[in-house]
């Protein structure tokens, strides 16, 4: 089952607030949610972002994939978010067998 940190939309119209959430990617955006680990709302002025840092970060080490959004809040709340690399238009990633390998020094 993947696992994604995404937005869920809450709130009235014209008055979003988005919740932070980690929820299998195969559920709609406002749909069904394993667990609320924070919220974001962007018409306060600063714009509010509350997360707790603990849950989100038990979740990443779990191997939940946050989106672009999920994880420019991540960052502002203070977790660390690695960021996959992802190959140039036209370019390949390396094979094994491309990859250089350095032999270890034998010690005297």
């Amino acid at each position: 089952m993947p696992v994604k940190v995404r937005l869920t939309r809450v709130g009235n119209r014209n008055n979003p607030i988005w919740r932070v959430v980690v929820a299998d990617d195969r559920s709609p955006r406002d749909g069904r949610f394993i667990e609320i680990i924070g919220h974001y709302n962007p018409l306060t002025e600063p714009p509010t972002v509350k997360i707790d840092v603990e849950k989100a970060r038990r979740w990443l080490e779990k191997g939940a994939q946050p989106t672009e959004a999920a994880a420019r809040l991540l960052r502002k709340a203070g977790v660390e978010v690695g960021q996959p690399r992802k190959p140039a238009t036209g370019e390949t990633l390396p094979t094994p067998e491309e990859i250089e390998v350095e032999e270890p020094a034998e010690e005297e």
